[in-house]
C-alpha cells in the first residue's frame, strides 16, 4: 500500500465513524471528506467537483419532484381510499393490497414518503376490522424497502449502480432490468410476512389517548354538534336555482341553508368548487349545504328547490377531507370581526370561507348564530378548502388559528390535476423504457410536465427535493474515483477474492451481499452502493464475469435493511405506529434477508448470463 492509499482508507473509515455517531450531518461529513481528497492532492479540483454533473443525481433530483406531483394531486392517497374500499374486514387480504400498493407507488417515488402515507391508512383500516397494527407496520416498511428493488428509478442506490457501469465503459441498468428480481422478492416477501405476523404478538397501544394528539375533523364536528346537520344534495332539472349565483340567491340569510362547497362534474370526474358569491348554480350540482333551520323548513325548502338527496359513504367531514376540511378560530384583542354578526362579515365572498358555528364561554351557541353579535374571544369553527384555511395564517390581527386538525397533512392541493399527473408520469416512464432520450432527459421532461400541467408550483418542486441525499451522493463519489486511482478498489477485491479462494461467481456474490448488507446497516444504503459498486464490478471483472449480476447484487444488497429499526428511515417510521422492539425487527427481518441473498444468488445470474 502506497501513502495515499492509506490515507484514503484512513479518511474512509472515518467518514463511516460519523455515519454510525451521526455528527456532524451526512451531507457535512460527506462534503468535508471531498474537500480533504482535493486538498491532500489526491484528486484534481475537476475529479472532486463530478457529481455535481454526474446524470444520476439530477435523475434523482428529478424523481423527488415527480413523487412530489403525485402527492400533491392525491394519486397516493386515493391510492390509500381504495384499499380501504377493497380491503373490507379480512387481514390478510388488507396486508397482500398493502404491500402491493406500497412497492408499487414506491416503485417511482420515494418509499418513505409512501409510508408516511399509508401508515395512518393502514392504522384506520386495522382499527376498523379489529387488527393489530402490529401486524400490518413491518409487513408496510417491507413493502416500502422492496420497492426500491422494482425500477431502475426506485431508490437511488439503483441509479448510483447504473452510473457506476457507465463510468466503467458499460451500458447501464434499464428502466425495468430491477422488475424481474424485485417482483420475485415482493412475492416471496408477501409470503413470507402472510406467515410470520403471527410472530408479531399483538401489541396493545400503551398509551391510546396521548397528549398533543392531534384531533380530527370529527372531533371537531362533534364539538359543535354539526354531525347531523349538513346533507348532500344534487340540484335536478327544473330546479329554480339554476342560472343564479350564490349571493343572488342568499339562501342562508332567507332559509337557513349554508352551501359549504359544489361539486361539478368534469371530463375526468367531479371536482370540488369553492362557493364565492359569483358561483352560479348548474343543473346536475351536488352541493354540500349545513341547514341552520329547523326540519320542516329543510324538507320544504328541498321541496320547492328541486333538490335531491345523495348520500355519504360515511359522513361529510370523512367522505370530503381531501378537499375540505374545518379549523378553529379565535378572535384576538382589536380584531375588525368583534360587534359584528356572521351575515355582516360576509366571510364566504370575502375569505372563501364558511362559519359553521361558535362557542363561547366553552359552550356551542345554539340559537340564531347568524346574527349574534361576535365578541373577543369568541372560538368560530370554519369550513373551506385546505387552502383558505391556510390562508387564515396570514391575517393575524383579525384571527388566531387554534386547531387545524390532522387531515390537514393528507390534504391534495391540486387534486383535480390527478389525471394529469398520471399522463405526465406515463409519458416519462415511457420515454425511459423506449430509450429515445437519455433517462435524466426524460426525467427533466416529466418535471416540466408536472409543472405545465399544474401538478405542484416551483416552490413545493423545490421543497419536494431531499438535498440532504443529493449532498451526500455528489460528496462520496469522488471516493470512488480516489480508491480507483490510489489502487484501493484492486487491494479489497484481491482481499474478497482470497477470502473466498477457488469459490464459484455465486459464492463470491453472496459474499458481496452479505458485506454489503452488513455495511449498509450502519451507513445509509445511497452511501453504501456508492462505496460497495466500484467493488463489485471490480469482482466481476476479476473473475471475467459480467458485471451485471454483481453490480445488481450490490443494488438490492443495499436496499435489503430488513434486519434493524434504525437501518432505514422506513423502518423507523412505523417502529412507534407498531408498538416494536428492537428484537422484533431483528427475529422477522435477518432471515428475510437471508431469503433474499438466495434469491440473488439463484436469480441474477440466470438474468444476466456472462
Amino acid at each position: 500500500m502506497n501513502l495515499e492509499m492509506l490515507w484514503v482508507f484512513a479518511l474512509l473509515a472515518a467518514c463511516v465513524a460519523a455515519f454510525i455517531a451521526n455528527r456532524p450531518r451526512m451531507d457535512v461529513v460527506a462534503i468535508t471528506a471531498m474537500l480533504a481528497l482535493v486538498v491532500s492532492g489526491v484528486l484534481e479540483v475537476n475529479e472532486a467537483l463530478a457529481g455535481f454533473s454526474e446524470p444520476s443525481v439530477i435523475l434523482i433530483a428529478a424523481f423527488f419532484i415527480i413523487g412530489e406531483g403525485l402527492v400533491r394531486t392525491g394519486v397516493a392517497y386515493r391510492v390509500g381510499d381504495w384499499l380501504i374500499r377493497t380491503a373490507g374486514s379480512s387481514e390478510t387480504r388488507l396486508l397482500v393490497l398493502l404491500m402491493l400498493a406500497v412497492a408499487g407507488l414506491g416503485s417511482v417515488m420515494s418509499s418513505t414518503g409512501v409510508v408516511a402515507i399509508f401508515i395512518p391508512v393502514a392504522l384506520s383500516v386495522a382499527n376498523r376490522i379489529g387488527a393489530s397494527p402490529g401486524r400490518l407496520m413491518m409487513p408496510l416498511a417491507f413493502a416500502a424497502l422492496i420497492s426500491g428493488m422494482l425500477t431502475l428509478v426506485g431508490t437511488p442506490p439503483n441509479l448510483v449502480v447504473s452510473s457506476e457501469l457507465e463510468r466503467n465503459g458499460f451500458e447501464g441498468f434499464a428502466f425495468f432490468d430491477f422488475t424481474p428480481a424485485g417482483l420475485a422478492v415482493l412475492a416471496v416477501g408477501v409470503a413470507y410476512m402472510l406467515v410470520a405476523r403471527r410472530w408479531l404478538a399483538d401489541k396493545p397501544d400503551p398509551k391510546p389517548e396521548r397528549n398533543g394528539r392531534r384531533r380530527r375533523l370529527r372531533e371537531l364536528a362533534e364539538d359543535y354538534r354539526l354531525l347531523n346537520r349538513v346533507r348532500r344534495m344534487m340540484v335536478a332539472q327544473g330546479s329554480p336555482m339554476i342560472g343564479h349565483t350564490l349571493g343572488e340567491l342568499q339562501l342562508r340569510a332567507s332559509h337557513g341553508a349554508n352551501i359549504i362547497a359544489i361539486e361539478r362534474q368534469r371530463q375526468f370526474g367531479r371536482i370540488m368548487l369553492t362557493t364565492s358569491a359569483n358561483r352560479e348554480i348548474l343543473a346536475g350540482d351536488i352541493l354540500l349545504v349545513d341547514f341552520t333551520c329547523p326540519a320542516g323548513n329543510i324538507e320544504r325548502f328541498t321541496t320547492d328547490m328541486r333538490l335531491q338527496d345523495r348520500v355519504f359513504k360515511n359522513d361529510y367531514f370523512t367522505d370530503m377531507s381531501r378537499e375540505l376540511g374545518l379549523a378553529e378560530v379565535t378572535l384576538p384583542p382589536g380584531s375588525t370581526l368583534i360587534g359584528r354578526s356572521i351575515l355582516e362579515l360576509r366571510m364566504r365572498s370575502q375569505r372563501g370561507i364558511n362559519v359553521m358555528g361558535v362557542r363561547r364561554n366553552g359552550q356551542p351557541l345554539e340559537d340564531d348564530i347568524l346574527r349574534e353579535k361576535l365578541k373577543m374571544g369568541d372560538t368560530l369553527l370554519i369550513a373551506g378548502t385546505w387552502k383558505a384555511i391556510r390562508l387564515l395564517h396570514t391575517q393575524p390581527q383579525n384571527f388566531l388559528v387554534l386547531t387545524l386538525p390532522a387531515e390537514i397533512d393528507e390534504a391534495a392541493p391540486a387534486a383535480s390535476r390527478a389525471p394529469h399527473a398520471l399522463l405526465a408520469l406515463a409519458i416519462t416512464v415511457g420515454l425511459m423504457i423506449s430509450g429515445s432520450v437519455p433517462n435524466v432527459i426524460a426525467a427533466l421532461i416529466g418535471c416540466l410536465l408536472m409543472g405545465a400541467l399544474r401538478c405542484l408550483d416551483l416552490n413545493s418542486a423545490y421543497r419536494s427535493i431531499h438535498w440532504q441525499s443529493l449532498i451526500l451522493i455528489i460528496g462520496m463519489l469522488p471516493f470512488a474515483t480516489a480508491l480507483q486511482k490510489t489502487g484501493g478498489i484492486d487491494v479489497i477485491v484481491s482481499a474478497l477474492l482470497g477470502l473466498t479462494g477457488e469459490a464459484s461467481p455465486r459464492a463470491v456474490m453472496a459474499v458481496l451481499f452479505v458485506l454489503t448488507a452488513v455495511v449498509g446497516l450502519f451507513i445509509s444504503n445511497t452511501a453504501t452502493a456508492v462505496l460497495m459498486a466500484p467493488i463489485g464490478i471490480g469482482l466481476a471483472q476479476q473473475l471475467g464475469a459480467s458485471p451485471y449480476p454483481f453490480a445488481m447484487t450490490v443494488a438490492l444488497a443495499a436496499s435489503a435493511a430488513f434486519m434493524t429499526p434504525v437501518s432505514s428511515p422506513v423502518n423507523t417510521l412505523v417502529l412507534g405506529p407498531g408498538h416494536y422492539r428492537f428484537t422484533d425487527f431483528v427475529r422477522i427481518g435477518v432471515p428475510f434477508t437471508l431469503i433474499v441473498l438466495v434469491i440473488c444468488v439463484v436469480l441474477l445470474p440466470v438474468l444476466f448470463p456472462p
